[in-house]
């Protein structure tokens, strides 16, 4: 193809409406997804939308109905395609989520409940482990396969739904339903080891403060249960590689869903 016509096909109206809308549903998974927003600064985060929009772009059409808008209709298709990425968000958000409810469960058997810090992805206060399960769902997102694979669903959205189509909101509502459900028992899955080792340790505390009952249990039960607690999460990390990959999973599976 010579400059001329590679130009024309750049600067053609079509084209550029195409790629704008496919910048407004990246900008809506990039700005309302809290994972992201809580390792990449929002300038970075805006480039990193724009390149990608230019990537996965190329060769997509956009749907009938958005090719000759009026400028109120366009606006409603670009917000339409914004709120698409962000209901794609919200799929990551609560496959994230699993992991801070898996710490907070931690955090109240061991007792870490009662310190509180700065969560960088929540941007609150929350307790210890709580802030490590979600720094380590992190970087096992970012290190494994799974954000090939988001890269991966993310042209399955375009092909599904174009730029510019409707999408239905009610496929979105009973999906997440179902997605809020799964949320806790991956959350509890992901510490279920950890958390009966302690209630096993609980109930021998219990006998031990029935049996001695001059002893100062609290003091006593706290570092125990901080030293068993930190060393069984140890042990478990090792091998919840499986149920990791089920958190990650299920944010293709909501995609999937909200996107049949």
């Amino acid at each position: 193809m010579n400059a001329p016509a590679l130009a024309a096909d750049m600067f053609d109206p079509n084209r550029v409406t195409a790629l704008y809308l496919v910048f407004m549903r990246l900008s809506g998974l990039m700005l309302m997804s809290a994972p992201f927003g809580a390792a990449i600064p929002l300038l970075v985060r805006l480039t990193i939308a724009l390149a990608l929009s230019a990537c996965l772009g190329q060769g997509i059409e956009i749907a009938s109905p958005a090719a000759g808008a009026s400028a109120w209709e366009s606006a409603a298709v670009a917000l339409r395609e914004l709120g698409l990425g962000a209901v794609m968000a919200l799929g990551v958000n609560l496959a994230f989520a699993a992991f801070a409810m898996g710490g907070r469960l931690l955090d109240v058997q061991i007792g870490f409940g009662m310190g509180q810090v700065l969560d960088p992805v929540s941007r609150h206060q929350v307790p210890i482990l709580s802030a490590a399960m979600s720094q380590l769902a992190l970087v096992g997102f970012f290190s494994s396969g799974a954000f090939a694979t988001l890269l991966i669903g993310l042209q399955m959205s375009f092909e599904r739904f174009p730029p510019g189509a409707s999408w239905p909101l009610e496929a979105a509502l009973s999906v997440l339903v179902k997605q809020g459900g799964g949320m806790f028992s991956l959350g509890f899955a992901l510490v279920a080891p950890v958390v009966f080792c302690l209630m096993l340790l609980e109930f021998a505390l219990g006998v031990l403060a029935r049996s001695v009952p001059q002893m100062n249990m609290f003091a006593l039960a706290l570092p125990i249960k901080v030293l068993a607690g930190i060393a069984a999460l140890s042990l478990w990390l090792g091998g919840a590689g499986g149920v990791m990959s089920r958190a990650y999973a299920s944010i293709f599976s909501f995609w999937n869903g909200v996107l049949r």
